[in-house]
């Protein structure tokens, strides 16, 4: 559990190392950018090898009814992720697509996944979207929405969407999780 929590801290503060410490990140320039992506790196794989060995209390699993509300909820969570909000006509208001999206993942994993190890990682990740999205909100109070784009484009990055979900589902049921019922 130790390398799951490390590796859920270390994502925390690789993304909010610039907005937390501007004077100590600024003057390290590109090569800071790089340090951080190291870190990022080195918490993705904290976190893999961490959720992989970690044992917990188990309070729910998957059932028919929430492995579909799952498979909706991530759909919605690539759309958002994706470019189509601000290139779109429907939601190019929203200020933190992404984040909401990777909020929205978070979420549906938790939907199906009851057990301390994925409140960790997944309750971790989540909380961590909400904070960024309240951080960058403070740091940056003018923020001025991108132009409307063509539903032709929320068309476009919805069905990508489904896509990538068959592809993603496919992957996790090559590692072992059957992402549909």
């Amino acid at each position: 559990m130790l390398l799951l929590i490390l590796g859920v801290a270390l994502w925390w503060a690789a993304h909010l190392f610039k907005r937390v410490a501007p004077g100590f990140r600024q003057p390290m320039g590109d090569k800071g950018k790089g340090m951080v992506a190291l870190a990022l790196v080195a918490s993705v794989l904290l976190m893999i090898f961490g959720y992989r060995m970690a044992e917990g209390a188990f309070f729910w699993g998957r059932h028919p009814a929430t492995v579909g509300i799952n498979n909706l909820m991530m759909v919605a969570a690539l759309y958002f992720t994706s470019p189509g909000p601000a290139k779109g006509a429907l939601f190019y208001r929203m200020r933190h697509p992404m984040l909401t999206g990777f909020l929205i993942w978070t979420l549906a994993h938790l939907l199906v996944n009851g057990d301390v190890p994925s409140f960790v990682l997944f309750g971790g990740l989540g909380l961590w979207a909400v904070v960024e999205m309240a951080v960058i909100n403070r740091a940056e109070p003018g923020w001025v929405p991108p132009a409307k784009g063509a539903i032709k484009k929320d068309a476009i990055f919805l069905a990508a969407s489904l896509v990538l979900l068959f592809v993603i589902g496919m992957i996790h049921g090559f590692l072992g999780y059957q992402a549909f019922g």
